[in-house]
């Protein structure tokens, strides 16, 4: 089994073809490996030196910069020594293969994925949210979301995160100290105030919540499935939406008979738009199992987007009505009214009024409300911007006030578990019989979930998890 404590190595750069390619060692003690690799006693800590990579014959590998870096100022906390060569595959592979051979004394082996960051994580180099981040940075799908992971990387989330602790924490020790005097409980509350302390750290704590969900929708995306009847014009949104012929479009009924995923972004935001197979009755066995995946697709939604052709708008009542009994409860469903170039102006207006007269979901089940229903074109274009607007209105998304930091789903996770705990907490202090006790358990409860965030609460399961993700290498 590995141990935590082996030295390891990897190639940190992408395989294939590059100008530069990068052998990274972490390891307590790394001096041994240094005259086999390098011909060399020791290095100047933090310079780059330019030497040969030599092999086991005292030949010349490759020549480039060797950097080493002492515990614990380097990137995992250990001693770290880097050799940038030639990222040829050859090369790398057989310096790497080196390494392991000069390193084998010393156990040194191969690293897995995140190990570097891993072992950064528990040399106190970073928290948890800061090394997700790292992952975060280089997955990043958009220019947005590469600057809200750099934000995480360099403290902005985990910040936010440790100063709302502290202060639940401080509610903590009033609470607690009071416990031990039983008499002074009943004054408690009233007399440090702490109702209105518990209120200014939900509203901080609902404050992380709106930044948190943009963060998530920044790194995330979000999922758009075009779901309808055949030759509603699913393919040619789909099309329009991308700029490009994504998706095949003729005028026979079924052609789509599987999922056509395009990713695009908009307003920083990755969007995963999803054209399904047409809903409908068929005995064809093929087209069968693409609707099929088309409801499985509209039940992983974010939004789901029912296009109706806008010449028989009637046509659609029942598909409708079924796809709003299928969906999860909150999943937005946008109504649209596309072809309305097919239409007469008296009629495209004609249209726009009895679709917006629409009543609101809450009053009658089944119906929508009247700001989730548009009337466009997907072949002139006509309405397209409006549609990508109310697309990310409904994901909750508010342009010009981007997150400052990403998230992920398990930060969501843990800030919700937080905000349930402190609701509960001002239940208790409420109570006409109040108890102490479940007053300063709740606070308890909520100042552990905000520790699983930055990893003060965490388990081994869960990091496995999380750095299994990583590249090798990182």
């Amino acid at each position: 089994m590995a141990s935590p404590h082996d030295p390891i190595v990897a190639v940190a750069t992408p395989p294939g073809r590059g100008g530069v390619g990068v052998v990274r060692i972490s390891g307590r003690h790394l001096a041994p490996l240094l005259p086999g690799l390098l011909g060399r006693e020791q290095l100047r800590p933090r310079h780059a030196h330019y030497l040969p990579f030599l092999d086991a014959e005292g030949e010349v590998i490759d020549q480039g910069l060797a950097l080493f870096f002492v515990a614990p100022h380097s990137y995992t906390g250990e001693e770290v020594l880097e050799l940038q060569g030639h990222g040829g595959p050859m090369v790398m592979r057989r310096l790497l293969a080196r390494c392991l051979e000069v390193g084998r004394s010393q156990g040194l082996r191969l690293a897995e994925p995140g190990e570097f960051t891993q072992r950064a994580f528990l040399n106190d180099r970073l928290d948890l949210a800061q090394a997700e981040a790292v992952a975060d940075l280089i997955d990043a799908a958009s220019e947005a979301a590469a600057r809200g992971a750099a934000a995480s990387l360099r403290g902005v989330f985990s910040t936010a995160v440790n100063d709302l602790a502290e202060r639940i924490l401080q509610l903590r020790l009033l609470v607690e100290a009071t416990l031990d005097f039983p008499e002074e409980e009943i004054d408690f509350l009233e007399k440090y105030q702490a109702r209105e302390r518990l209120q200014g750290i939900r509203e901080q704590l609902e404050q992380i919540r709106a930044q948190a969900r943009q963060g998530a929708l920044l790194r995330e995306g979000l999922q758009v499935v075009l779901a309808g009847q055949p030759n509603v014009g699913k393919s040619s949104l789909l099309n329009a939406l991308a700029g490009h012929e994504a998706a095949i479009v003729t005028d026979i009924p079924g052609t789509t008979r599987d999922r056509v995923v395009e990713q695009l972004t908009l307003d920083g935001v990755p969007l995963h738009i999803i054209d399904t197979a047409g809903l409908r009755a068929t005995d064809d066995a093929v087209e069968q199992l693409g609707i099929e995946r088309s409801w499985a697709a509209i039940a992983q939604a974010d939004v789901i987007v029912h296009l109706h052709d806008a010449s028989r708008p009637a046509d659609n009542d029942a598909l409708q009505a079924e796809i709003l009994s299928r969906v999860p409860r909150g999943t937005p469903v946008l109504q649209v009214y596309n072809k309305v170039d097919l239409l007469a102006p008296d009629a495209v207006a004609a249209l726009e009024r009895s679709v917006t007269a629409t009543p609101h979901s809450d009053e009658q089940p089944g119906q929508t409300s009247r700001d989730t229903v548009l009337v466009i074109s997907a072949q002139q274009g006509t309405g397209l911007n409006t549609l990508r607007q109310r697309l990310l209105e409904l994901a909750g998304w508010t342009p010009g006030d981007q997150s400052p930091f990403l998230a992920r789903e398990r930060h969501l996770q843990a800030l919700a578990a937080t905000a349930e705990h402190l609701e509960l907490a001002d239940e208790h202090a409420a109570a006409d019989d109040r108890v102490l006790d479940l007053f300063a358990e709740e606070l308890r409860l909520a100042h552990q979930h905000l520790g699983e965030i930055t990893g003060q609460v965490t388990s081994d399961d869960l990091l496995g998890a999380i750095f299994s993700r990583f590249c090798i290498g990182k």
